[in-house]
């Protein structure tokens, strides 16, 4: 159970390190790339993963941030069950690393509105998710929104390609073709990389059983 712990606190210090140094330091929109193909790139995301926009507002997301609640606890039940069944690594590595991916994004959600004094805001006359303008600063009288409404912070932008069609391309003629277009976090590529084994390593572990 040590070693659980011990990988779930390092990937969850990592990522909001990361996260709150990116916020604090860099405007909405903003940052710099390492290589051409690997930038450091700051956006909010306050609905799912690739920057899916809950359409519901406030309301979705406090509904989004209880689902990941939800799952979370799922995911603690089922592996409880499978450490004490002494279950094979090949099934406990990849179940923790989605854990704490799930974890990581969820305390944004649910705290990062109390804790920062600017953040994307949904505003209900317009129906849009209002981006920001400035540097956030931790404030923890003065929060950008109340409790489970805060937005994901995505800060990893991968642009291994980024060019134009020709323009005797039908329809798509002269517009912007990117890949990987998606900017994500920490949490995000754990949970990929603890999916992936899941499914590689799935031959090798019997009788999963959910419940």
């Amino acid at each position: 159970m040590k070693k659980i712990f011990f990988i779930i606190f390092s990937i969850l210090l990592i990522d909001q390190f990361l996260k709150i140094y990116i916020k604090t330091h860099f405007e909405l929109g903003s940052g710099f790339c390492i290589f051409p193909f690997f930038c450091i790139f700051l956006v909010e995301n306050p609905g799912m993963a690739y920057g899916f926009h809950l359409a519901t507002g406030d309301i979705g997301k406090i509904l989004l941030s209880f689902s990941r609640l939800f799952l979370i606890f799922f995911i603690l039940f089922f592996l409880y069950k499978h450490v004490r069944k002494k279950s094979s690594n090949y099934l406990i590595i990849p179940i923790v690393m989605i854990l704490s991916g799930a974890i990581g994004n969820f305390l944004d959600s649910a705290l990062y509105g109390l804790l920062f004094n600017t953040g994307t805001i949904y505003n209900k006359e317009y129906r849009k998710w209002i981006p920001y303008s400035g540097i956030s600063k931790i404030s923890f009288n003065d929060g950008y929104a109340s409790l489970m409404k805060g937005c994901v912070v995505d800060i990893f932008y991968f642009p291994i390609i980024n060019t134009n069609f020709p323009n005797w391309v039908p329809f798509f003629g002269g517009k912007n073709f990117q890949f990987f277009k998606p900017v994500f976090n920490v949490s995000d590529i754990v949970i990929f990389i603890g999916m992936i084994l899941f499914l590689l390593f799935k031959r090798r572990i019997k009788n999963i059983k959910f419940l």
